[in-house]
């Protein structure tokens, strides 16, 4: 669908899966960051929704979808608004974990069944319990990958984090289509903020090893914890658990060391002290498309260790230190590495220049007026 206009007063819609808010994630930081940002635009309007709240589609000009692992929930609001649409994919590839999840079953009922299939079982187990919105019930009869094939197709563009999340979902779902990559960020608002007399209580943070993350076993936390139990590192995981994961954060608890403390979730404010304290963050994912947390802990003064798996080699080149996220002594020897090197200040130079939410939002709304005319050029 081609549209165009001669003036750029565009109302955009931006709306993500219905749990964006009762169990936020990296979705929730790069929707509402990319909207505050976006209203800061002139001749330019957005509004935040979830799929499962009443809108009046009729005022916008374009929708603005947000995960496209989420089908379920996306589907109903392309069907009901019969408007333009865009999609931040953020696809993850959650494989990995299964095939090494704690429980054995997980392990199994994955050997069993192809990643499709698997999510296509998780997503209906969400919407029997209430977690994700079934918005229209086609999802139930194309199955997880017919939905997002059809998304991918009708979008008028697509919006990835990085070129190499563009090419893993072609090749997942067999499916072109126009897109625009659109990095993610941080906010320089609050990760610029000094360390003043007051932050003295944060002291504990000093010199030490930091995670921060949902606890999750997507986030590997427990092989992280297995790596660096009874090491001389002063150890924090800062987060708290998944919606599902209740059982896997007690699991790391038990398994845990003394040099290992668990701290819940902080505010980003408190995150932009705590970054400044400490020497070290590690995300030993299975997969990360980004890392949001890696860019914060970069740019606020932590060396970086990150696994070898998903798009971060993208954002982070030779800048941080790799590991192996199956491989306990691989991480280890990567904080080692990490703990004993110079902070890295062309990577934060590189974050404030390129990975900032102001540079994101511009990009979003150049993609968005390409939409509107195809001629624009940037």
């Amino acid at each position: 669908m081609e549209i165009k206009t001669t003036n750029y007063n565009i109302k955009v819609l931006l709306i993500g899966r219905a749990t964006l808010f009762s169990h936020s994630g990296g979705d929730t930081v790069q929707l509402t960051k990319t909207a505050e940002y976006l209203n800061e635009i002139d001749h330019l309007s957005v509004d935040v929704y979830t799929v499962n709240q009443k809108i009046d589609y009729t005022i916008y000009s374009l929708i603005h979808l947000f995960n496209i692992s989420r089908p379920s929930d996306l589907l109903g609001v392309i069907k009901k608004s019969k408007k333009p649409f865009v999609v931040s994919t953020i696809y993850v590839d959650f494989s990995e974990a299964e095939k090494n999840h704690f429980k054995w079953h997980r392990r199994f009922v994955y050997r069993v069944f192809n990643s499709n299939q698997l999510e296509y079982i998780k997503s209906l187990a969400r919407i029997i319990k209430g977690q994700d919105k079934l918005t229209d019930f086609m999802f139930v009869l194309k199955g997880h990958k017919k939905s997002i094939q059809k998304i991918i197709k009708d979008a008028e563009l697509l919006l990835p984090n990085s070129l190499n999340e563009y090419k893993r979902l072609a090749k997942a779902f067999g499916v072109e289509q126009k897109f625009k990559v659109i990095p993610n960020a941080i906010d320089l608002k609050i990760f610029n903020r000094e360390i003043t007399e007051d932050d003295t209580s944060y002291n504990k943070y000093i010199d030490a090893v930091i995670s921060v993350g949902q606890i999750t076993p997507v986030k590997n936390q427990m092989n992280l914890i297995k790596a660096l139990n009874n090491s001389k590192f002063k150890v924090f995981i800062i987060g708290s658990p998944s919606y599902n994961a209740k059982d896997y954060y007690n699991k790391c608890k038990e398994i845990a060391a003394n040099n290992i403390c668990f701290i819940p979730r902080l505010k980003p404010i408190e995150l932009a002290v705590i970054y400044k304290k400490a020497r070290v963050h590690v995300l030993a994912s299975w997969f990360e498309t980004t890392g949001l947390v890696s860019l914060e802990a970069a740019y606020s003064g932590c060396n970086i260790v990150v696994s070898d798996r998903g798009d971060q080699f993208e954002y982070f080149k030779n800048d941080a230190f790799y590991c192996k996220p199956n491989d306990t002594t691989s991480i280890l020897n990567a904080v080692r590495k990490s703990y004993s090197s110079d902070f890295n200040f062309e990577l934060k130079k590189r974050i404030k220049r390129n990975l900032n939410w102001e540079v994101t939002a511009q990009k979003t709304y150049f993609a968005y007026r390409q939409i509107f005319n195809s001629d624009l050029k940037e």
